[in-house]
């Protein structure tokens, strides 16, 4: 783990001094005060840092001495600081192309200026994105309804509501506001079960237990399920797994349960997350074992990443609900996710099986949502023809 945190944080390190280095190269002021413009990008991203190191490390005991708000404060700004980079680096790089084939095409008269004139537009495009990005993500997730047919569904499960819940990731910048309005409009739906597809962890349970305590309130006929992600497993997978339990869900660890309308029934399953697969039982992921021995029937699994799919269908799953990609999160990522996830937001179908993935109801990091709307979905299963 250590070398892992030091890699990424490294990784981080070397963005950032790309992206320092070009509003740097910018400045007017900077060629006559290098090192003080240098030691103000490396305080930018010694904030960035502050909020991850800081919900590890040393925020717990600061709420828990009462210093609540402080640390809610610090983790705004070190998580806004961390979305301004990831901006600033991603317009940089499109403005630097820009301005190398505008030299070459028709070389500007004041090279400086020009240069200035990019910064200004630099910074005008990170800080429109950040505006709409916050208010996006604060103003909650949207419905997403969609009906999935599926052949072998049994008549008296026609119509089946499935209201689906993932990457709430409850922690830093997402509180018990935000969590009691997730659980009020999935009650609103009236669901006939509810699907917890992972990553509700930003820290560990004991830290949030107020703020997921609304999650005791969701509402169906058939209850609530729940699968872990991989940020379960960056925290503490057995606690939150005892959370869910707690909190009224069913924990689905590579099994599944059978529900039963008169004489017709519906399979329910869920495997762990993907990235346990070299674990070994009972966390290791295994979509065979989670549908091993369910009847010729329906067959839904929940599985927090959308790459679960191939072992899925080989299993014998007709629909699986996903989320973890969070469809990029905010613009322009949200154009960039179809290169690294195959199945990325909503519908989509693979061989056999039908593979749902929720872009995300909360979101990770940076408090932004520009241009991709948080979502809880309504999954309404049809008979297909």
């Amino acid at each position: 783990m250590g070398r892992s945190v030091a890699i990424i944080v490294g990784i981080l390190a070397l963005l950032n001094a790309y992206g320092a280095g070009r509003v740097i190269a910018r400045l007017p002021w900077a060629d006559d005060h290098p090192a003080l413009a240098w030691l103000t990008a490396l305080g930018f991203f010694a904030l960035q840092m502050v909020g991850p190191f800081g919900d590890h490390m040393w925020f717990p005991a600061l709420r828990r001495a009462g210093f609540g708000r402080t640390v809610r404060f610090m983790d705004w700004i070190s998580h806004l600081a961390f979305g301004a980079m990831s901006l600033l680096v991603a317009y940089a790089i499109v403005l630097d192309v820009v301005t190398i084939a505008w030299h070459v095409i028709a070389p500007p008269a004041d090279p400086l200026a020009f240069d200035r004139a990019v910064l200004v537009v630099m910074g005008a495009a990170i800080a429109a994105t950040m505006i709409v990005g916050v208010w996006q993500a604060r103003r909650g997730p949207a419905v997403f309804v969609t009906e999935v047919p599926l052949a072998n569904l049994p008549a008296a499960f026609d119509g089946f509501r499935i209201a689906q819940i993932s990457d709430l990731h409850v922690g830093p910048t997402i509180g018990r506001g935000y969590v009691q309005s997730v659980v009020d409009i999935v009650n609103g739906a009236s669901p006939d079960l509810i699907a917890l597809t992972g990553d509700f962890a930003d820290s560990n349970p004991a830290d949030v237990a107020q703020a997921i305590a609304p999650l005791a309130g969701l509402r169906s006929v058939h209850g609530a399920f729940f699968v872990t992600g991989n940020h379960e497993y960056f925290w503490d997978a057995g606690a939150w797994m005892a959370a869910f339990r707690g909190l009224g869900a069913t924990v689905l660890t590579n099994e599944h349960v059978v529900l039963t309308r008169g004489s017709d029934t519906l399979v329910v399953a869920g495997v762990t997350d993907i990235s346990t697969r070299r674990m070994g039982p009972p966390h290791g992921s295994d979509p065979a074992a989670a549908l091993a021995g369910a009847p010729d029937t329906a067959k839904v699994l929940l599985a927090h990443q959308p790459a679960s799919c191939t072992e899925a269908e080989k299993a014998g799953a007709h629909l699986q609900l996903s989320g973890h990609t969070h469809s990029g999160q905010y613009f322009p990522f949200n154009l960039m996710i179809g290169w690294f996830q195959r199945y990325y937001k909503g519908l989509n179908r693979h061989g056999a099986m039908w593979v749902y993935v929720n872009q995300g109801t909360g979101y990770w990091g940076p408090p932004l949502r520009a241009g991709v709307p948080a979502e809880v979905t309504l999954l309404i299963l049809k008979r297909a023809s």
